[in-house]
């Protein structure tokens, strides 16, 4: 017992790139978690993607020795696309480390993953980083700090992750602040699964935290939401390479090799408990399962590429449980597979990992969200995934979209550029609150599809790259929505149909039909390209045909032999039109799916 009063498990949450991987190595140094001669910077981010981007796309968890304590940290992703990640691996321990960068002060990460340590009643330690940098503006990040805390300032505690400066008081003071975890060894066991990866030779490594009773190899465990049993392989703490150990005890935070085949069967949230001693046991709150929230397909460029693509989506899928795909295909593209993602950013991940790990560069299709569609006559609401999927308008009662609370922090000097953009957008303003004179929140209500398509790069833009966003799912809500229909040479191209507000209609359809102009190479015929609702035409663009000068071999004779030609190729160039099909490159695709 004594030894779980020693053992302190905290976590570090902060914005994208304030410094959270680096004050981690700092710590690893400090209490000689890792040789000096195995060092290197960003240690816990161990993907090639991670530490290029300076990132963190992947938990990752290490156990510590720092005076007679034990410290198990695990160092969380920042990105709003991970947030569900977050908010278990902070269910995973009882402290956390604010880090705020002082050149930047408190940014939208910050303020969501502090509102989610404050909901799970985590003892908070605030840290002010990067006090090295010639721009660093301490006083004003404190500032910051107390009007988001309600601390005192002297509470704040200085570091630079970089040169370890401050970085042992910080270690100091989690000791003394953070309680030591509660949990009875002589329960049940109940352990909480705040992450999984599959290792080609342990199966499934379910990351968790014992909550009550102890789990050794060879114990029969069940995961309680998906009713998966398996015999434990091994268990062991994370130092940071895989420790194997004897047993895991209440308060400890490492993982079980579950012996599952798939992630799928030991999702982010669950409890484990042994199967042999499972009369009433309380599974641990919190759990959800995950959904994708944003669908992109992705189609292989050449044909007979598709096995290998769908073998590659596969084994990325092994270690990752919220990416889904499946089959589908299309009448331009080939076949191809539906793609479903928690955001931009996981889509980005998944893309860069198919081209790196298995060569692969995909054309991709623009990102959509789910509709739910209320059909006369009918009481359940249908998903769809896919424009194509949309029934006949006239049977439509009401279309829903997935609405989102938007959250902008920015200086204030940005204001009118950011209030202008947010105009052409459908976003209702909620809100502004001041953090201080110069920095400012604010509040809007948003569908999501105007959130992820392009306005995190608008936003930077439109503030020099200051301001930052960060967004909850909030529920549906119903809009005039309506499918817009792209018909090139009579024939409807079913991939790029989509859904849009039906205020956009006009200005969505021509930019479309102007876009394809400029990007459909010109055939021997005219070519009509339209944008259509329903069965109505909205917008229209002609591709000019190629024009073969036939009366270049005549050199004098009477006119009518002339006249005799141009009717002749009239005629052939009517019946070209009738017969003709046009092909539609890639690249035209492209052009039309990047706004």
């Amino acid at each position: 017992m004594n030894d779980q009063q020693n053992t302190r498990n905290f976590c570090i949450i902060a914005h994208i790139d304030h410094g959270k991987s680096t004050l981690a190595d700092r710590m690893l140094e400090i209490t000689n978690t890792i040789e000096q001669r195995k060092m290197k910077e960003q240690l816990l981010d161990t993907m090639d993607l991670e530490r290029e981007r300076g990132i963190t796309i992947k938990l990752q968890p290490v156990r510590m020795n720092f005076k007679e304590y034990t410290l198990n940290l695990i160092d969380t992703p920042g990105h709003v696309d991970f947030a569900y990640e977050v908010s278990r691996s902070l269910a995973a321990v009882e402290g956390a480390v604010l880090l705020v960068d002082a050149s930047k002060g408190v940014q939208a990460q910050t303020v969501a993953n502090l509102y989610q340590a404050i909901e799970q009643n985590l003892e908070i330690i605030p840290v002010v980083n990067k006090i090295d940098l010639p721009n660093a503006e301490i006083e004003k990040t404190k500032k910051e700090i107390v009007h988001l805390l309600g601390c005192k300032k002297e509470d704040i505690l200085e570091a630079s992750g970089k040169t370890g400066k401050g970085v042992f008081e910080i270690l100091e003071k989690i000791v003394e602040n953070i309680h030591p975890p509660k949990g009875e060894g002589g329960k049940p066991l109940r352990a909480l699964i705040f992450d999984s990866k599959y290792d080609t030779f342990k199966g499934v490594l379910a990351y968790v935290r014992i909550i009550d009773g102890e789990v050794r190899a060879e114990n029969k465990i069940i995961a309680m939401a998906t009713k998966q049993e398996s015999l434990v392989i091994e268990v062991g703490h994370f130092s940071p390479d895989l420790a194997k150990t004897e047993i895991l005890s209440p308060g400890d935070i490492g993982y079980i090799a579950t012996g599952f085949k798939t992630v799928e069967d030991c999702r982010v949230g669950d409890t484990i408990t042994v199967t042999s001693r499972n009369p009433e046991i309380e599974r641990l709150p919190g759990y959800k399962e995950i959904k994708p929230v944003v669908y992109a397909s992705f189609y292989p460029k050449e044909g007979n590429d598709y096995n290998f693509m769908r073998d590659a989506l596969g084994k990325l899928k092994l270690n990752d449980a919220a990416f889904a795909f499946e089959p589908e295909s299309n009448l331009a593209l080939g076949r191809g597979f539906r793609c479903g993602f928690l955001g931009l950013l996981h889509m980005e991940i998944i893309q860069e990992r198919l081209k790196r790990e298995f060569e692969i560069d995909p054309v991709i299709t623009t990102p959509s969200v789910v509709y739910e569609v209320k059909v006369k006559g009918q009481d359940e609401k249908m998903k769809i995934f896919s424009p194509l999927e949309m029934p006949d308008p006239s049977l439509i009662e009401s279309i829903e979209e997935p609405y989102v609370k938007l959250d902008i922090i920015s200086p204030s000097k940005y204001l009118g550029p950011i209030m202008e953009l947010m105009r052409n957008t459908r976003a209702e303003y909620k809100n502004t609150e001041y953090l201080d004179a110069e920095r400012l929140i604010l509040t809007f209500n948003s569908p999501l599809t105007d959130v992820i398509i392009d306005l995190h790069d608008k936003l930077k833009s439109a503030s020099s790259g200051f301001a930052s966003m960060n967004y909850d799912f909030t529920g549906y809500r119903s809009n005039d929505l309506i499918k817009l229909d792209v018909i090139v040479a009579g024939e409807n191209v079913d991939a790029f149909s989509r859904v849009i507000p039906r205020q956009n209609s006009f200005s969505e359809g021509k930019a479309v039909v102007e876009k394809l102009k400029n990007s459909i190479p010109r055939q021997n015929f005219q070519v009509a390209i339209q944008a259509a609702i329903g069965g109505k035409i909205i917008a229209r663009e002609t591709l000019k045909a190629f024009r073969k000068d036939v009366t270049a071999k005549l050199y004098g004779g009477d006119v009518t032999r002339k006249r005799k030609l141009l009717e002749k190729q009239k005629r052939g160039k009517k019946k070209m039109t009738q017969a003709g099909k046009v092909e539609i490159p890639s690249s035209a695709f492209l052009a039309v799916l990047r706004k």
